[in-house]
């Protein structure tokens, strides 16, 4: 058997769709493959490989490990790949009935961010045959978007209330897609840490999460370049300020002709690039050597 999720990439509405707002995300052209042979031993033989085909994580442990969580005090790695088994495993105790050999592989380098994790709780919820939204609340957590990317081939919005997920499939090529890239930080941010963060300096967001929600249908309607930049400009500030922080173009590309807007929890992994100009030099001159074209990470 084998199973395949989308990466994502979150494009308006970071930390806000905890709250509620509706959101919009995109599933990118890299993602990870999921591949099961069952055997004979009541053991799991798990292999994982980064995109260069090297190996970066292999491990074997046995099914009854699984089932009754036999956590290491030690393996962070191992832990979280038995919990999320474990879990599946409640949710539907008839696959893990005999062993396996799993193999994972990314097609885009693990330290990219773009959702090495919400891809894998896809693709053992397609293994298992179980919900993985689900899954990933009795998991790893969060809101869930990345997962809702990771199941559809085309832009979506995304909205949680009170547990109810509602994602929709959209329309989004723009016009001017071929002056949007996506710069990669060289650091992965991580969004537990950036949630957590969110958290503390939360007040109350009513009407920042209905503004979001209106921002996003707004943002269908947009038709230049130059009302794209200024649209997220002034979305970046105002999460800018709720967050206490500088926007990633304040901190380090404030001498930028156009936009470089944060994904995702600030601080890390991609920035998307908007720019009449093409950008790979700027970038590049100041460190950061991958620079990706909207059509080229987009599906």
């Amino acid at each position: 058997m084998k199973f395949y999720s989308n990466g994502k990439l979150f494009i308006l509405g970071e930390y806000y769709v905890l709250e509620g707002a509706k959101v919009f995300a995109l599933p990118t052209r890299y993602g990870q493959y999921l591949s099961v042979f069952p055997i004979q031993s009541p053991s799991l033989s798990w292999k994982s490989y980064d995109a260069d085909g090297s190996v970066w994580y292999n491990d074997e442990f046995s099914i009854q490990d699984i089932i009754e969580r036999k956590v290491s005090s030690t393996d962070k790695i191992r832990n979280t790949l038995i919990d999320i088994l474990h879990e599946a495993h409640l949710m539907n105790p008839s696959v893990l009935s005999n062993g396996y050999v799993v193999e994972t592989e990314l097609t885009f380098p693990r330290n990219w961010g773009l959702g090495s994790s919400s891809t894998l709780i896809n693709n053992i919820a397609q293994w298992f045959e179980i919900d993985a939204f689900r899954l990933l609340d009795r998991s790893f957590g969060g809101s869930g978007y990345d997962v809702a990317c990771a199941q559809h081939n085309f832009p979506i919005t995304f909205q949680k209330i009170e547990g109810n997920v509602k994602v929709e499939e959209v329309v989004y090529n723009p016009s001017f897609k071929d002056y949007l890239y996506f710069v990669y930080l060289n650091q992965k941010r991580d969004s537990k840490e950036a949630i957590a963060n969110f958290r503390k300096k939360q007040k109350d967001l009513t009407s920042e999460i209905q503004e979001v929600s209106q921002m996003t249908n707004q943002l269908f309607a947009i038709q230049s370049l130059d009302e794209f930049i200024s649209f997220f400009k002034k979305y970046e500030a105002r999460l800018g300020a709720i967050l206490e922080v500088p926007t990633i173009q304040e901190q380090l590309f404030s001498d930028f002709d156009g936009l470089v807007k944060s994904l995702g929890g600030w601080g890390g992994d991609f920035v998307m690039v908007a720019s009449k100009y093409h950008p790979e030099s700027y970038f590049k001159n100041k460190g950061y050597e991958i620079i990706i074209p909207y059509a080229d990470m987009i599906l």
